[in-house]
């Protein structure tokens, strides 16, 4: 678009969480900025337009994103948490909505993009650029704007001044005002094939081929969701202590072992013991589809597939699909709020018969 000199006062740009959206954002103003761009297209890096860009200090450039209201700030815009938004972005330049929202003291608050933006970027906008050809506004989740603020923000889109572009990044285009959806040029991100984000953590995090793999394939091309799953390595490593424990004690029918079992795996509380048994119900699948000897089709990290090697014959057309309904139902129970302990010791001695029945 910028080479046939073809480029929409407004873009939007969408799709899944965790596909890098804004880095692709970021990049293109820092294209359309640059002073020596290269023949294949991409910004030199070099150049002043490029370096103000690379440390968010680009004149030219304004950023738009979700903010909470304070006892202090009771009329916040973005530049009121410019600092913060730049800390947060060299961190998470795949812009994890759920950890912005942890910066903030607020923790209950919802950020959002109130009306007092839209009349303050009207006035910006009202300014002649200062050393380039075009005023470009980062949009960081238009979705976030309430029905005030986005009717406020359509006039400044449908009536542009001739030298302003927008560029929305949006994680759900249907939450969007539609009249401003309409008028914007939208262009969607497909999700990260495995193979890409298995690279990504494999190159950047040195993490081993087949962990890698296992994590991208249960991330759905989510980078966000596979960075996360590499925070929550010892959880992940619990769920797994739980899962074999629970089994050899079936196998053995050590009910009083499965009781403790049962006391032990409430103490993680609610949330936990509903993550837990999603987790085991993947590792049920992963193991019944282990014995098709298929390699290609199993995400296992090198623990599991160990374990996995003797325990998957255990796992049959007889039994797979019960075991799956006993943990999903056991789910839903913990989550209506059952005893857990009672569900936990429940599962235990149904396993004692599943397990069994191969």
């Amino acid at each position: 678009m910028v080479t046939d000199g073809r480029i929409p006062h407004a873009i939007l740009l969408h799709g899944p969480v965790g596909t890098g959206k804004f880095m692709l954002a970021r990049a293109f103003a820092q294209y359309l900025h640059c002073q020596s761009p290269t023949p294949d297209g991409e910004p030199c890096g070099k150049c002043p337009s490029c370096l103000q860009h690379q440390s968010f200090n680009h004149v030219d450039t304004l950023y738009v994103f979700p903010v909470v209201k304070t006892d202090k700030l009771k009329e916040p815009i973005s530049d009121d948490y410019m600092q913060d938004f730049k800390d947060f972005v060299a961190v998470n330049p795949l812009m994890d909505f759920d950890r912005w929202a942890q910066t903030f003291d607020k923790k209950n608050a919802q950020p959002q993009i109130y009306v007092y933006e839209s009349e303050k970027l009207e006035q910006r906008l009202a300014v002649t650029t200062t050393v380039s050809k075009y005023k470009i506004v980062l949009l960081w989740l238009p979705e976030k704007m309430n029905e005030q603020t986005a009717n406020k923000l359509l006039k400044l889109i449908e009536e542009p001044f001739g030298d302003t572009i927008f560029v929305l990044v949006s994680d759900n285009p249907a939450g969007i005002l539609p009249t401003i959806y309409s008028r914007c040029r939208p262009i969607e991100m497909k999700r990260l094939s495995d193979d890409a984000v298995a690279g990504y953590l494999m190159s950047q995090l040195s993490v081993d081929h087949q962990d890698a793999l296992a994590i991208a394939h249960i991330a759905t091309g989510n980078l966000i969701s596979a960075l996360r799953s590499m925070d929550a390595t010892s959880v992940s490593r619990m769920f797994f202590d739980y899962f074999v424990q629970l089994m050899r004690l079936a196998y053995m029918r050590d009910v009083k072992g499965l009781r403790q079992w049962s006391e032990d795996v409430t103490t993680m509380g609610r949330e936990q013991e509903i993550k837990f048994y999603d987790y085991c119900q993947r590792l049920i699948r992963e193991n019944f589809i282990y014995n098709f000897n298929c390699p290609d089709l199993v995400y296992l990290n090198r623990t599991e597939s160990e374990f996995s090697k003797k325990f998957a014959r255990f796992i049959t057309e007889n039994n797979a699909e019960k075991i799956i309904d006993v943990m999903n139902k056991a789910s839903i129970d913990i989550g209506g709020n059952a005893n857990g302990k009672i569900v936990n010791f429940d599962v235990a001695i149904k396993m004692i018969i599943l397990i069994k029945n191969f």
